[in-house]
């Protein structure tokens, strides 16, 4: 009986085998390119093949590029750098560093695949320049020298990956897709029978939001993949936009579903029953299941008509079926588009309906502050490893600061960078031991390159089948990396044990310096970044409160959308924190609430939109000064009052201003008694 990985293509099936075979044979052709142009270290091209090797073809490429200008410009840097200063350590220091520290600060904000371009140009130069002090007037030829050696591994793990049976990122991108929507629908079932307050569903919800964020970056290397047509590029920015759009719709769908109580199956069975049908229809992965649009006649047909008489059970079922509307053509355009990228062509007669209102803007959060932090951490860091170099002396000491820039960059977006580094340490200790074997035990009996080869083979096969494995990718990276550079081949044998020893001491001296180092400047824990984010988004809504934009809905989803699922992991990874009971989605709706109104006030009179404006800027000044716990009874006051003005209204603007001010309200006071329209004053201030 055949299993579900037997049905795979045969590149899937077998794709991390066939990876470390290209990965194996581009690094070897990077090795014999570099003895055939009689390169200093042609075994920084091998270790830049697998450093750079990716199991997609489309990620392999888009970085391709950027690779080789980063490369280039931190060669250029060394070369400033270095003959300006040599005499004056302490200032080469101080300046290695902070074009360190610089390169790494835009890069974390960069957050595309050119964010590493940034990084590149950081520690190349690190890797080229502290070696080169012992040696300043030879500067502008190493530089080449390692530029030409770090480009052909480039350009052959890019050959490798594009000729030899390249692997799309299309499949992974749909599979991933059908991971996440299989997941949507669960959650959708879910929320729809009122669960949502269940903590596996808080999770679920959490990790989906996650699971779009990494979506989204693989989905950058779309189109970067020449087997990928451009509308599947543009079907898959589509989805994106309803993938994220979802998230938030669903949660104030759910709110609404515990706004209407306990009773809500006896008291409204129409609703409750077309609930239990839409969550059928959702979970249904049937092709031919019911239209969609039978559904929304259904919803359109059990749509109250508001009125300043409307009691609050009405105003809460009305914003119910405008958010399961929203469901209904969001579920309805994800079929679509997912079979449109699967199958590389859109259905046929297939028209998608959802129109968000300034849909989600391609944005992604950044932290100024976080990536100030992390570069001024690797700066430190790497002041300190030279300043022990320069105090003992230590002939191979240029080690300790050339591997803190490349620790300290590669481990930045971590919360603690000091366990990535602990990691580097151990499996640095795992190749050492596996190039003292080749150096001493193997090497000397080789006297021909195909034999050189045969023997490689063993232990970089395996590295490359380790990368190709999201679980150990970093392990075989590093285990890679190290073997290739410290086992130093050139094209005769020439190891030492002495030198080969005080090289291995002094690359993890430089690497345990840089933990200890960074632990005690940088290093913070998970629940420290999730208070943080979640600061930074009570910040957030407070600026949307002051604004009077009404274009700035998408940027302020993405954003929003985007910091949640950075946040999600970290939310995750705390078992047993009162922080995983926290709604983030809740507040998502109340700024995307907020953005609404600043929208709808454009359509109001002056007399509501001075209800609003007012219930907006303390609103505003509650979020600056928001620690976490319940908001003042005088914002529901402000909210409510609000609220009356805007059911008076009888212009454009008035349901969606009205709907507005229910997600606020739900979302701020989800416990506070039904709205009562006879407790406010309509003449402009509350009743007492």
């Amino acid at each position: 009986m055949s299993t579900a990985a037997d049905r795979l293509p045969f590149l899937e099936r077998h794709a991390d085998i066939i990876f470390s075979v290209k990965t194996f044979i581009a690094a070897m052709a990077a090795l014999l390119i570099g003895f055939a142009a009689d390169l200093p270290r042609p075994y920084w091209a091998l270790a830049t093949v697998y450093i750079t090797s990716q199991p997609l073809a489309g990620a392999t490429r888009s970085k391709a590029l950027y690779r080789v200008i980063g490369t280039l410009i931190g060669a250029a840097a060394s070369i400033a750098l270095v003959p300006n200063l040599v005499n004056s350590p302490e200032l080469l220091s101080l300046a290695i560093a902070a074009w360190v520290g610089i390169c790494l600060y835009v890069s974390l904000l960069d957050r595309t695949p050119r964010s590493y371009m940034f990084m590149l140009a950081g520690y190349t130069c690190a890797l080229i320049a502290f070696p080169s002090v012992s040696e300043p007037a030879a500067i502008f030829d190493t530089a080449v020298a390692r530029s030409q050696e770090i480009i052909i591994g480039i350009l052959c793990a890019t050959v490798a990956s594009t000729v030899l049976l390249p692997r799309s990122v299309g499949p992974a991108v749909a599979a991933r897709v059908d991971g996440w929507l299989k997941g949507a629908r669960k959650l959708s079932k879910d929320v729809l029978a009122g669960r949502s307050a269940d903590q596996a569903v808080r999770d679920l919800r959490l990790k989906l939001a996650a699971d779009a964020v990494d979506l989204d970056g693989l989905a950058d290397h779309l189109a970067f993949d020449r087997s990928v047509g451009r509308e599947t590029v543009h079907w898959m920015r589509a989805l994106r936009v309803r993938m994220l759009t979802f998230l938030p719709a669903l949660s104030s769908l759910g709110d609404r579903i515990d706004a209407l109580g306990p009773d809500a199956r006896s008291r409204h069975p129409l609703l409750i029953s077309l609930l239990d049908d839409v969550a059928q229809w959702i979970g249904n992965d049937d092709l031919d299941r019911e239209p969609a649009e039978r559904l929304r006649e259904r919803i359109a047909a059990q749509r109250p008509t508001l009125n300043a008489t409307s009691p609050w059970t009405e105003i809460i079922v009305a914003s119910l079926l405008m958010r399961l509307r929203e469901l209904v053509d969001i579920s309805a355009d994800c079929r679509i588009l997912n079979q449109a990228i699967a199958s590389g062509e859109r259905p046929a007669g297939a028209k998608l309906v959802f129109q968000p209102d300034g849909g989600v803007a391609p944005a992604r959060y950044r932290d100024p502050g976080m990536a100030l932090w992390s570069s001024a951490g690797a700066f430190v860091t790497i002041l300190v490893c030279c300043a022990f170099w320069i105090l003992t002396g230590w002939t191979d000491g240029a080690t300790a600061p050339m591997m803190a820039a490349i620790g300290c960059s590669f481990f930045a977006s971590m919360d603690d960078p000091s366990v990535g580094l602990r990691g580097f340490v151990k499996w640095t200790l795992v190749a050492i031991v596996i190039i003292a074997a080749y150096l001493f035990a193997i090497l000397p009996a080789i006297s021909n390159v195909e034999v050189l080869i045969f023997v490689l083979a063993p232990a970089f096969l395996v590295f490359g089948y380790l990368i190709a494995r999201p679980a150990t990718f970093v392990i075989g990276m590093l285990l890679a990396a190290n073997t290739a550079t410290m086992m130093a081949l050139q094209e005769t044998y020439s190891a030492d044990f002495a030198s080969f020893a005080n090289s291995s001491i002094a690359l993890f001296v430089g690497i345990e310096l840089s933990a200890i180092s960074i632990r005690l400047i940088r290093s913070v824990g998970s629940e420290w970044s999730v208070r943080r984010l979640m600061r930074r988004g009570w910040i957030a809504i407070a600026k949307a409160a002051e604004g009077r934009g009404n274009r700035d809905r998408a940027a302020f989803a993405g954003v929003m959308l985007n910091r949640i699922g950075v946040l999600a992991p970290r939310l995750l990874a705390l078992q047993g924190s009162d922080l995983r009971q926290i709604d983030n989605l809740r507040e998502l709706r109340v700024g995307l609430n907020v953005v609404d109104l600043r929208r709808a006030r454009h359509h109001l009179s002056w007399r509501t939109l001075g209800a609003i404006d007012a219930m907006l800027d303390e609103l505003a000044q509650c979020f600056r000064r928001h620690d976490g716990t319940a908001m003042p009874d005088a914002l529901l006051a402000r909210v409510d009052h609000a609220m009356a003005a805007a059911i008076d209204e009888h212009g454009a603007g008035r349901t969606d201003a009205l709907i507005g001010l229910v997600g606020i309200r739900r979302g701020l006071f989800p416990d506070a008694p039904d709205y009562q329209p006879e407790a406010i004053d309509h003449v402009g201030s509350v009743a007492a």
